[in-house]
This record gives C-alpha cells, sequence and structure tokens, in this order.
C-alpha cells in the first residue's frame, strides 16, 4: 500500500475517532452566551427558569469542541462540487414534497415525552439526521438525541443533543432557503476551488473557521472571531508574505472612531489616561510624539492623530501577527482575549480575523523557512522579542462566504448567513 493511502486511511480513522468521542462526550450548550442564558431569556419561550434551567454538561467540554473545530474535509476541496449537486437534487426533491413544518419553540432533550417529538423526528428523517429510529415516537430517546448532535454539528452548533433555542431556529430554516443557500453557494465554491492552491490557508467567514490545507487534505482547522455585522470582514485573495512576532498596533481610523476617542473620553471623565493604561502611543500629523496628558480628548484633533500601541501580553495584536497584501488593511493575528473563541457565535472583530491556536498555524507557514516548530514560535511569545520573518514561499490565503457546502461523506453543512448576502431572509441567520 502507499504512503499516501496509509496517510489517507490514517487521517479518516484519526476523524472517525474524533466524531465518536464528540458525539459521546455529553458536550455542554452550544455557546457560552447561551450558557449565561438561564433566566428571563429562557423565560420568553416559557422554559423553566433558575436552577431547573441549568444544563446537565460539561462546559469545559463545549467551550474545546467550539475552539478546537474536528479537523473534517476541506470546504474549497473541487470533489465538493459533485457532493454539492447530489445535495442540491436532495433539498429540491424535500422542497418538491412540500418541504417541512416549522417546529414550535419549545425546549426538549433527552427522556422528554410530548406529541411535539413526532414532529421533531419527522424534521430529522428528511434531511437524514435520523437514520435508525427506535422507541415511542413521541418519545426523545437515544436515537433522537445523536440525530440532534448530529443536525448540531453539521450547522456548526455544539452538538449537545438538547433542542435549545439556536437549535428549534436552525431547524426552522425553510427547505426553501436551504435549497437557495445550496445553489448559490455552489457557484462560490466552483469560483474558489477551481483556483485554490496545493497549500493554501481559507478563512470561511461565516463558519468562523480557518483551515490550513495542503493536498486536499486538512492539516489543521482553527476556530477563529470574525468581523462584526457593522464591520465585516472582506472576501478576499491574497498570498501570505510575513509573520510579525510581538508586533506594533496601528489603530485604525474606524476603531479610532468608533472605540478608541469615545473610550478615552469615559477614562478622561474618570480622572484616568486611556494611552498610559493601554500602552499607546499618540502622534501628531508631523509624526511627533504627543504627551497624554495633554491631549484634550473634546476636540476633533484627536481624530487626526495616529495611535500606536506597543508589543506587551496586553497587545490587541497578542504575540503574532499574519501579513497579506490587501486593500481592506486587515490580517489575521493572535488575541489576548480568548475568551471569545470558547463561544459558538463569534462575529465580535472590526475586520480581521483572531485565530485559536495561532502558534500551529504560524509553524505550518514557516515550514520552508526552516527551524520553526511550534515550541520556537511560543518560545518567541515568551521572550517578547519584535521579529518580522519573510516566508520563503508564499502561502495563497483566501477569505470566503460559504454558508452552505456538502463533502465526501455525505455531509451537507450549513452556517448562518451572517451577513445576509444569501438572500434568504433573516430566518437563516438569525440562530
Amino acid at each position: 500500500m502507499s504512503t499516501r493511502k496509509i496517510r489517507k486511511i490514517s487521517i479518516w480513522l484519526l476523524t472517525a475517532a474524533l466524531a465518536i468521542t464528540t458525539l459521546s462526550a455529553g458536550l455542554a450548550l452550544h455557546s457560552s452566551q447561551a450558557i449565561a442564558d438561564t433566566g428571563e431569556r429562557w423565560g420568553l419561550f416559557g422554559w423553566k427558569r433558575g436552577a431547573e434551567a441549568r444544563q446537565p454538561y460539561d462546559r469545559s467540554s463545549a467551550r474545546n469542541w467550539e475552539t478546537h473545530p474536528p479537523t473534517g474535509y476541506p470546504t474549497l476541496s473541487k470533489a465538493n462540487i459533485t457532493f454539492m449537486n447530489a445535495a442540491i437534487k436532495r433539498y429540491a426533491a424535500i422542497v418538491a414534497k412540500g418541504g417541512w413544518k416549522p417546529l414550535p419553540m419549545v425546549q426538549m432533550r433527552g427522556g422528554t415525552r410530548s406529541g411535539v417529538i413526532v414532529r421533531l423526528r419527522e424534521r430529522l428523517a428528511m434531511t437524514g439526521d435520523l437514520r435508525v429510529a427506535s422507541g415511542r415516537a413521541n418519545h426523545f430517546d437515544y436515537s433522537v438525541e445523536q440525530a440532534v448532535r448530529h443536525f448540531q454539528a453539521r450547522h456548526g452548533l455544539t452538538p449537545t443533543g438538547v433542542i435549545d433555542k439556536s437549535t428549534l431556529l436552525a431547524l426552522n430554516v425553510p427547505a426553501s432557503a436551504r435549497l437557495r443557500q445550496l445553489r448559490i453557494n455552489l457557484s462560490r465554491i466552483k469560483s474558489l476551488a477551481v483556483s485554490a492552491a496545493k497549500k493554501y490557508v481559507v478563512v470561511n467567514i461565516p463558519a468562523a473557521q480557518i483551515e490550513a490545507v495542503d493536498r486536499d487534505e486538512i492539516v489543521s482547522r482553527h476556530s477563529a472571531v470574525v468581523g462584526k455585522t457593522d464591520r465585516q470582514s472582506p472576501v478576499l485573495r491574497s498570498s501570505i508574505h510575513e509573520i510579525n512576532f510581538n508586533p506594533y498596533w496601528h489603530v485604525p481610523a474606524s476603531i479610532i472612531r468608533k472605540d478608541l476617542v469615545p473610550k478615552a473620553r469615559q477614562y478622561a471623565r474618570a480622572g484616568k489616561d486611556v494611552l498610559t493604561i493601554y500602552r499607546i502611543d499618540a502622534y501628531d500629523g508631523k509624526g511627533r510624539k504627543l504627551d497624554p496628558t495633554r491631549i484634550n480628548w473634546n476636540s476633533k484633533a484627536v481624530y487626526g492623530y495616529s495611535y500606536r500601541q506597543q508589543p506587551w501580553e496586553d497587545n490587541s495584536m497578542g504575540f503574532v501577527k499574519i501579513n497579506f497584501p490587501n486593500g481592506h488593511s486587515v490580517y489575521m493575528h493572535d488575541t489576548p482575549s480568548k475568551s471569545l473563541f470558547g463561544r459558538n457565535f463569534r462575529a465580535h472583530s472590526s475586520g480581521c480575523v483572531r485565530v485559536q491556536g495561532v502558534e500551529g498555524l504560524v509553524s505550518w507557514l514557516l515550514q520552508a523557512n526552516g527551524d520553526w516548530n511550534v515550541s520556537r514560535v511560543l518560545q518567541m511569545k515568551q521572550t517578547g522579542e519584535r521579529k518580522d520573518v519573510r516566508l520563503k514561499k508564499r502561502i495563497p490565503v483566501y477569505f470566503v462566504y460559504v454558508t452552505a457546502w456538502a463533502t465526501r461523506d455525505g455531509t451537507v453543512n450549513f452556517r448562518r448567513d451572517l451577513y445576509r448576502r444569501d438572500g434568504v431572509g433573516a430566518t437563516a441567520s438569525a440562530y
């Protein structure tokens, strides 16, 4: 047997093992945002409050699934075009039969008995999530729980096996909307897959995920934080050419206007200096460094200054920045704020992309440069040394907007229509 075949079999076995582990772990709520919803918001849907509303899950396992997503298959693989066409036929047939009926906003979990579960079973069976039914039709048994986990995983929701608000909203996206998403994204994938290099990085914005791909296999997949709906990450194609260790952060004009100046004014009213606290230097139009204690934050002049944050442990770039030429002034980087990676909804940046486990991605990018393993990359973090490293071989990078795709294992994946670019209304972005 060839080395390549052995490698493929090994990857398949590892992926299967990870999937089994994930599904059997009793993972926690699908997001830290949902974890906090044990009070009034749950009450809106007639669900129990207080102690009874708490989920019997290991929250650390939930966060681990969110921050370390299963490797799976490449989103931009040319082979996915065939599987996308097959998925379109399946969903077209569902739409032709009238689609599926929306489920009431009622929480369900293992052990629940309700007439609604009969409809839930029908819904899960239509999309192939429930393949082997067992027990009574109105009982939320093990087979239903596993089907719910499967549905959640392929929609980017933490596979808890519990029907919560986000899962219900995803279940209730009309079949016609899902079919439209598949058709729209087929065009997107066709245009991207044809030009995708053998070795590349892809940032799927709606999925808030990053894939490092080599020869149509995912080397690593990383959780990401992407742009807010009002500060969207752009779709682009470029090549990664440089790694900046312990970089300065040049504050973008949009953040100066929307964040820095308002915060500085707030701090000034409390007798504090935001620049000193966050180790930011201000410069006037002639490049002269200003005395922060003499800046009038209520003047219009503050919008014309440039601001640069010094390298330190709380630098907004974290300890490393991944550079590539583009007209949007965006890049990928580490972050001192790791908590956002432990959420299912991760559209919180100002357009740039934060990378979970960035040291692994950086060491892979620098393979052609020689001795740049994970240990050496982390050493740069520990020492705080300022260093810029140019890649000996540029690595293509794609920022893409893909909300639906199918893979060679037959899975049809959907993600939130985060920026509402699919033309299917608000339902596909509400969960």
